[in-house]
């Protein structure tokens, strides 16, 4: 069997494990999401072999050599080992992607788009009259996806603070960094029924950069209102654009006092009562109900 042979066999295999892990109840999206990984080269996405491969415990294994076929794991891959920036863990990012209902067609923003992996995945279920915008707060970063994607003319790469630019409208923002507030802009691009994937994290894992905290799904249900829930635990690097001293604070004492997992909507304005609140801000507030 060629390398070419095995590396295709390999990521058939990693796609359908993938998918059947992002979404094991759900035939037609895990058949799209299946499909879609089937047709991604991971490796177009990475600095060239070998590379290094995350583990649970901390730290980095170097594969042995640059055959791709080590790649086709559930683990996250180093772009940039130094500073502990990942290609993420493929079963838990294409698991949020499942989970904000992508289809054919769709207006998509993904913030944090690193070089580019799941921004393509994205591209593939969003079909050719989709569009999505790639958003990377790291220049080289966001010059290395856009080469990386240039064959797919539905996507857009856009290097700045995807907190703070404006955005176009938007069926799916997903946020593919730790967060301590949600930016307005993301609100903002909401269509109505748009959902954003938003993990909001507080304080660093000792010794490395990545935040800790919990992955929320939010529904936007008219101009004010937005549906809340909580999806997972998360640790995941932070976002640059979206993080100040008060706002982490006030989000590391909610998560520290539990109750999460009760949370049921996004409403824009700070003048609930605090028994319905989980955590607030300046003029937005996640709330029980």
């Amino acid at each position: 069997m060629t390398r070419d042979a095995r590396t295709a066999l390999a990521r058939h295999i990693y796609a359908r494990h993938i998918a059947h892990a992002a979404a094991p109840d759900e035939a037609g999206m895990r058949n799209a999401l299946e499909t879609a990984l089937e047709t991604i080269p991971r490796e177009r996405f990475l600095p060239p072999g070998p590379w290094h491969l995350a583990r649970l415990s901390g730290g980095y294994v170097r594969t042995p050599d640059d055959d791709p076929v080590y790649l086709y794991q559930d683990v996250p891959v180093a772009i940039r080992p130094e500073r502990h920036l990942n290609n993420g863990q493929p079963s838990f990012l294409v698991g949020l992607i499942a989970r904000g209902r992508p289809e054919r067609g769709m207006q998509v923003v993904h913030v944090g788009t690193g070089t580019g992996y799941y921004t393509a995945l994205l591209a593939r279920l969003a079909g050719e009259q989709g569009r999505v915008l790639g958003i990377e707060h790291d220049p080289d970063l966001a010059a290395l996806a856009a080469d990386a994607l240039a064959g797919l003319p539905q996507v857009r790469i856009a290097a700045g603070d995807g907190a703070a630019m404006t955005l176009p409208p938007a069926d799916l923002v997903l946020v593919n960094a730790g967060a301590a507030r949600p930016a307005e802009s993301w609100l903002d691009a909401l269509t109505i029924g748009g959902r954003l994937i938003l993990p909001l994290t507080a304080g660093p894992r000792p010794g490395t950069p990545i935040t800790r905290g919990a992955v929320f799904l939010i529904e936007r249900r008219d101009e004010r209102a937005y549906a809340a829930r909580c999806l997972s635990p998360t640790l995941i690097y932070p976002c640059a654009g979206a993080r100040d001293p008060e706002a982490e604070h006030a989000l590391a004492r909610a998560l520290a006092a539990g109750g999460h997992d009760d949370v049921r909507m996004l409403h824009r304005t700070d003048a609930l009562p605090d028994d319905r609140c989980w955590l607030r801000g300046p003029g937005w507030c996640l709330a029980y109900g």
